[in-house]
């Protein structure tokens, strides 16, 4: 094998290697957004919750 072909094979382990951890990052930001979503819509529904029993208190209150 020549000092051509070693280059090109390292050169191709680079790329495909570099190609894994792009693919990786992508999942985790996946991941990470998907969280973030869930989050808020917990977030959006302990609210809607807690407005309703405020609204419930005061009905009671009066």
């Amino acid at each position: 094998m020549g000092i051509k072909d070693q280059f090109q094979d390292k050169a191709e382990q680079l790329g495909d290697k570099a190609k894994q951890a792009m693919g990786g990052a992508k999942d985790q930001a996946s991941e990470r957004a998907s969280q973030a979503k869930d989050r808020a819509r917990s977030e959006e529904e302990r609210r809607r919750q807690q407005e309703e029993q405020d609204r419930h208190d005061m009905d009671y209150d009066a």
